[in-house]
Formats: C-alpha cells, sequence, structure tokens
C-alpha cells in the first residue's frame, strides 16, 4: 500500500515539513495497521520539529490519532478488524495511515468519536498525571494553571473544577479571559494587562497558591515563583518560551520552602498499566460530561505548516485536529 505522509529531512521551522508518498507494508509482530480518520496536533510535535528536541532526521512527525485497525499483525491480542482505535505518542501519526505497535493503542468506547479521540487523548492524560498524580489537586484547593485557553489548559480548567478546585487561568486578551470562564475557571488574568503574581496575591488574601503548573518557561518562571505560597509546588510542564532556568537550592528555600518538579508525560504514561489508567480517566470524564472537547481547528493534513505556525504563535484555542 501506498500512502501520503509527513517528514522532515532537518528540524527547523514549519516549512521544514514535506510530504511524501511511502510504502506501508502489513503490520509486523506486534503490530496493528490504523487507517487514520483523525488527527491530533500537541505542541510536543512542535518542539520535535523546531529542534527543541533533537531527533534523528529525516523523521516523520506528528504523536496522536484515532481511526480503524485494518490489519493485524502476529502476536497481537485484544485487537481485531474493525475496531476503533486511538493511541498517543508514537511518531509518524501525520499520515493516512501507518502501523502501530499495540502495547500503544487503545480501544475507544462508544460515544467517543474518533475527533473527540484525536483531539484530547495526550493532552487530558496530560491533565489527568498533572492534576491527579504530579500534585493531586484537592477540594478547596487554588490553582494556578497557565496558557488556560489552549488544548490543555481548557480541559484543566474543567478536570480541576470537578475535583473541587477554584482555578485561577492565565492566558491573553479579554476574549480569552472569557474562554477560560466558559472553561471552568474561577478567575481569569489576562497576562497582556494585569500582574498575575498581584491578582493571584489578591485572589488568596495574600497567601499564594499551593500549586502552579507552567507550561510557559522561562518566561514565566519569576512569576510563578511569586505566586507560590510556604511549601507549594512548581510544575514546570512546558517551555514555549525556553527551558525555564536552572533552580537552585537556596531559591527554593528563601521563596518558601518550595518543590520544583518538571515532569513528562511519557513517563507517567509509560507502563501499560499506566496508560490504561490515565486513558481510563480521560474517557470516563468525557463520557461522563465533566469534560467538553473543544476542536477549534479543523485542517486538512495539507495545512500542517500553517497549523504548527499558528499553534506557536498562540493564536490558536482549544484542540486543533487535521483530516487526513
Amino acid at each position: 500500500m501506498t500512502i501520503e505522509r509527513v517528514f522532515m529531512a532537518q528540524q527547523g521551522a514549519p516549512d521544514v515539513m514535506q510530504f511524501e508518498s511511502a510504502n506501508l507494508p502489513p503490520p509486523g509482530p506486534g503490530e496493528v495497521q490504523i487507517q487514520q480518520t483523525a488527527i491530533g496536533l500537541n505542541y510536543m510535535d512542535v518542539y520535535q520539529r523546531s529542534g527543541h528536541y533533537p531527533m534523528d532526521v529525516p523523521s516523520p512527525l506528528g504523536l496522536e490519532a484515532a481511526g480503524e485497525i485494518s490489519a493485524v499483525g502476529d502476536g497481537v491480542t485484544g485487537f481485531k478488524v474493525g475496531d476503533r482505535v486511538v493511541y498517543g505518542g508514537v511518531l509518524g501519526a501525520y499520515a493516512a495511515a501507518r502501523n502501530a505497535p499495540a502495547a500503544r493503542v487503545l480501544k475507544l468506547p462508544d460515544g467517543v468519536s474518533d475527533e473527540v479521540a484525536a483531539a484530547a487523548l495526550m493532552k487530558g492524560m496530560t491533565a489527568e498525571y498533572l492534576l491527579e498524580r504530579t500534585y493531586k489537586v484537592k477540594s478547596g484547593d487554588k490553582v494556578l494553571f497557565f496558557a488556560a485557553s489552549g488544548g490543555v489548559g481548557q480541559i484543566a480548567g474543567q478536570w480541576g473544577k470537578h475535583l473541587g478546585a477554584e482555578m485561577i487561568g492565565v492566558t491573553s486578551g479579554p476574549d480569552n479571559c472569557q474562554r477560560a470562564l466558559d472553561q471552568g475557571y474561577a478567575h481569569a488574568i489576562d497576562r497582556n494587562s494585569e500582574d498575575i503574581a498581584a491578582r493571584v496575591k489578591d485572589i488568596t488574601g495574600g497567601a499564594g497558591v499551593p500549586v502552579v503548573y507552567d507550561s510557559i518557561g522561562k518566561a514565566t518562571f519569576e512569576t510563578s515563583i511569586a505566586c507560590l505560597a510556604t511549601y507549594g509546588m512548581f510544575v514546570s510542564f512546558g517551555a514555549t518560551t525556553g527551558e525555564a532556568p536552572a533552580v537552585s537550592p537556596g531559591l527554593l528555600q528563601h521563596a518558601g520552602s518550595l518543590y520544583f518538579t518538571r515532569p513528562t508525560l511519557a513517563n507517567y504514561v509509560g507502563p501499560r498499566a499506566d496508560l490504561e489508567h490515565s486513558s481510563a480517566r480521560v474517557f470516563e470524564m468525557i463520557l461522563g460530561g465533566q469534560v467538553t472537547v473543544n476542536i477549534n481547528q479543523r485542517r486538512p493534513l495539507s495545512e500542517v505548516a500553517a497549523a504548527h505556525a499558528d499553534l506557536e504563535a498562540g493564536v490558536t484555542t482549544g484542540s486543533t485536529i487535521f483530516v487526513p
């Protein structure tokens, strides 16, 4: 079978992504072949394409998609032709069809569409591990979350509200602030016009928050430190403006005996049991109506370069999917 897929010969700007015709062989041992119906866009794709995360090139791109199994390789159990499935974290998703390791593939429950699954699996699992495992958010906690109007941020706002937290979202502009409020945030801070730390101190009566979830990195590091309460936890889970600076023990000591962690989804869903647990929680939240996934951008895969540029520029909201 011949398929069209995206690859890059070198890392760099969005225009390094090219299309090629490639032969797709039958699935090998332990693999399933998937005819893909919806492909997710994640900031990890940008990190890998841009060179923020070094990769061997030439390389395919994309980490997340949903579709239907069209063939099953030797030794695979639990899957059959016709199953609706989704996966995340498996390089090569930017394609109409592909072979994927069955160990990383998940069956889709009835009631979760292919598009919602492709838009929400990795972002939802990110919200799950951040709010339920990295720092276990409790009812009554005041929680600061950056990029509140983005894909992860919108899910996290709803998830945190369900857990009983008072969610404080940081985003840009009045429209995005309203979107954050609509997605479960009790407070929305406009980083373009407001002093974030001052607003947080006002909201918390001067105490600060017990946890900050910061996906921005370098540009917001000092602000995040200033927002934390004594014994607070700084969760740095992204670096859209560059990596946060090195953290000295003395800084954590003098800022209030703080904790600092730099988690990654790959660790939290590495073992199959953790992958199944995290994805089950995502599907449970979607099916139960606690989380609504907002697919605000649908594009053909041919527009992948423009979609990357928009994501980097911060002009997208909610989730983006590609239709192959």
